[in-house]
């Protein structure tokens, strides 16, 4: 099935993952993202999305860039899409492959211990750093 059938559902709106996270890539200072839901007591669920931004600007990481971030969906998808939460981090959780784990982010943003296997992770100390970073 692959990505297709990655959907999170946000008061009652069905949307993908990665159409938002294509759309926070549009975005000039972002290199990469991944998005994954987690439970919202109201919504059911939210979205939490991991946000490497390029080498040009990567020292802004503060409140003003996720709210530019979370402006830049609103106008791209819908203020239905927009991230709750906005993690930065030097990298993702990567396989050697360059394939970004979201398994791992899913636990991460929920609160939960890694499961399963890490051994193909390309650099397992990002995992500490994206924990820090909640």
């Amino acid at each position: 099935m692959g990505r297709s059938d990655d959907v999170v559902n946000i008061s009652g709106h069905r949307l993908g993952t990665m159409e938002i996270e294509s759309a926070i890539v549009s975005h000039e200072y972002v290199a990469e993202a991944a998005v994954v839901s987690y439970k919202h007591d109201i919504k059911g669920e939210a979205i939490h999305a991991f946000i490497t931004l390029t080498n040009k600007y990567s020292d802004k990481t503060g409140v003003e860039v996720a709210d530019e971030i979370r402006g830049w969906v609103k106008t791209k998808i819908g203020s239905i899409a927009k991230p709750e939460k906005i993690s930065f981090s030097t990298s993702l959780p990567k396989t050697r492959s360059g394939k970004i784990m979201r398994r791992l982010l899913r636990n991460i943003a929920r609160g939960e211990d890694i499961s399963g296997d890490t051994s193909t992770l390309e650099n397992e100390d990002i995992l500490d750093q994206l924990k820090k970073t909640l």
